[in-house]
């Protein structure tokens, strides 16, 4: 089983960048796609990123541009490069498998882009 930990969110002006990190643990991590979730104050979760374990990347069109998402398989670590950020994506941001495992769901990182 993958498990998650998120970090690296923070308060960031508009047109800012944050560089979010995800730890994963669990031998069955070089063979999962990994992704990047958000969720937005009285908003779902959703999908924002992710990679699959040959490296292809698929972004919403949202954010296309604007984030990377990245993988380190012998780390087992997950980056997400965010620049040029805007308001809208003030959210939690998660790290899980895509599709997502339901009990592996950590307690998010909290991204707030404000002036």
């Amino acid at each position: 089983q993958v498990q998650t930990v998120e970090s690296g969110g923070g308060l960031v002006q508009p047109g800012g960048s944050l560089r979010l990190s995800c730890a994963a643990s669990g031998r069955i991590f070089s063979i999962k796609t990994m992704a990047w979730y958000r969720q937005a104050p009285g908003k779902q979760r959703e999908w924002v990123a992710y990679i699959t374990s040959g490296g292809r990347t698929t972004y919403v069109d949202s954010v296309k541009g604007r984030f990377t998402i990245s993988r380190d398989n012998a780390e087992r670590t997950v980056p997400l490069q965010m620049n040029s950020l805007k308001p809208e994506d003030t959210a939690v941001y998660y790290c899980n498998s895509f599709p997502p495992s339901p009990g592996s769901w950590g307690q998010g990182t909290q991204v707030t882009v404000s002036s």
